[in-house]
């Protein structure tokens, strides 16, 4: 009997970081472009990427990734010098990255992506300005979150 053959996953998201929903009150978002190689275009097709513990930082009037961890492939990489967490350049335009590097500098809100996804042939990266919650915030978002559960499953039911 032959294999069936494995079903390719259309889905437009690469990655999301539920991390950052949960830490942090989101607010603005802004979709960025990000300059990457070519292998790591190969190994972001097999999702094998993590932007849980990533961050944004600014330097020089640019924007860059800072610690998304991109897997290499073991044929795509073979003959590369790969390094899985490199700053990675994102793209915005200037009246966007100086109302990002304002707010994150003199306000203190922190600058968090909060998913990767295909927008056509390119990969666009979400990110977000966040101020952090406190532990009971935490808390009551989880407790909405069971309401809302418990809501629906008593609606299904009646």
């Amino acid at each position: 009997m032959a294999k069936k053959p494995k079903k390719k996953d259309t889905s437009p998201t690469i990655a999301l970081n539920k991390r950052a929903r949960h830490d942090y009150h989101l607010e603005d978002r802004f979709e960025t472009g990000v300059v990457l190689l070519g292998w790591e275009v190969k190994s972001l097709r097999e999702k094998k990427v993590q932007i849980v513990d990533s961050y944004v930082q600014f330097t020089r009037g640019e924007a860059f990734l800072m610690s998304a961890n991109i897997v290499p492939l073991p044929t795509a990489a073979s003959h590369f010098v790969t390094e899985p967490t490199r700053p990675r350049k994102l793209l915005l335009n200037r009246k966007e990255l100086g109302k990002l590097e304002a707010a994150v500098n003199q306000k203190g809100y922190a600058c968090v992506p909060t998913a990767m996804y295909w927008k056509g042939h390119l990969v666009k990266c979400e990110i977000a300005l966040a101020k952090g919650k406190d532990k009971h915030d935490k808390r009551d978002s989880e407790k909405d979150r069971d309401w809302s559960r418990q809501k629906q499953r008593i609606l299904r039911h009646s």
